[in-house]
């Protein structure tokens, strides 16, 4: 894929779903064993642009999520490499035995596509909130869980995926007009965190969309002398154990940010991690979901919940205060 100025400018205004879909068309000529399937979800995958220019490599198996990992699972043992698409919010639960025993117990190579992540449905409601998916495909074994900070790193993530051999659960979140974290080509690697901002005071790991709204808090949070450390955690699973052991045990305080339920999620994570740390704990804020949101706008709800830019540098600050 070319990474230039224009065309990350346009991935950006697309949004994370659209994104995911063009950059799939692209490299579809290029992977003869590709196939994308949706439960009923072409237009809202990005891939209805997909469906039309390869026919013979899209699927629609209707509003049937179970039976959508079940024929991607028989796809995949003959040698397919499969991307399945729906809503978060459905693909995470209603299909998560089958997502279990096909992907983390029989290791198909099906690509589990979480569309609408988080508050990505917006007036909706917590019926098609994907707030859950991250702690629920943290507990299958042998599943890589992929959650990009912005469309650039969609393109990067699903580049990636489709030379990666194995089942994955790729994690996108956020709206059209999604804020760019990268403005340039970057290394992007399975597994592997980038630091994106270095500090001595704070250590905050997010992912999706909260890279952003993290990077934009350290920014308020430097100008009252707090410096802070911005990892973004793309990969939660497996998870850089490198990483958390060098930023996250010689700071003030470590701050975790998801779109999401902290319970079992990236919060969670990083505490496993720290706690089989030879060295000493650090004081931890995690910042998250605990209980249904109101459902509203997508930047209204970020507010809401305190997910938001100014809301994290306020957390942080009562918490350094404490």
């Amino acid at each position: 894929m070319e990474y230039n100025r224009i065309q990350l400018r346009t991935w950006s205004m697309l949004g994370k779903r659209g994104t995911f879909g063009s950059a799939l068309t692209a490299l579809a000529p290029s992977y003869e064993n590709l196939m994308a399937i949706s439960a009923d979800f072409a237009r809202s995958s990005g891939l209805e642009r997909f469906s039309r220019m390869y026919p013979d490599k899209f699927l629609n198996v209707g509003i049937a999520e179970q039976n959508l990992i079940g024929i991607s699972s028989g796809l995949a043992s003959e040698g397919y490499n499969v991307f399945a698409t729906s809503f978060a919010a459905f693909i995470a639960t209603r299909s998560y035995e089958m997502v279990k025993i096909h992907c983390g117990y029989m290791k198909h190579n099906i690509k589990v596509v979480g569309l609408a992540a988080g508050f990505g449905v917006q007036q909706q409601g917590n019926t098609h909130y994907g707030l859950d998916d991250i702690c629920l495909m943290r507990a299958i074994p042998n599943l890589t869980i992929i959650s990009p900070a912005d469309s650039t790193e969609v393109v990067k993530a699903t580049e990636a995926l489709l030379k990666y051999d194995g089942p994955a659960y790729l994690r996108l979140c956020g709206e059209a007009g999604d804020p760019m974290v990268y403005k340039e080509d970057y290394q992007f690697e399975i597994g592997k965190a980038i630091i994106l901002r270095k500090g001595a005071d704070v250590t905050i790991v997010a992912t999706g969309t909260m890279v952003f709204q993290s990077l934009q808090a350290a920014k308020k949070l430097a100008g009252n002398g707090i410096e802070c450390t911005v990892i973004n955690m793309h990969t939660i699973k497996p998870f850089d154990r490198e990483v958390i052991e060098k930023y996250c045990h010689d700071c003030k305080l470590v701050v975790t940010c998801e779109e999401g339920f902290i319970s079992g999620g990236l919060g969670a994570a990083v505490l496993e991690e720290m706690a089989t740390s030879k060295k000493p704990m650090t004081k931890v804020l995690n910042v998250g979901l605990t209980d249904f949101p109101h459902a509203g706008s997508y930047k209204w709800m970020l507010k809401d919940t305190g997910l938001d830019a100014e809301h994290i540098a306020e957390k942080i600050q009562a918490k350094l205060a404490e």
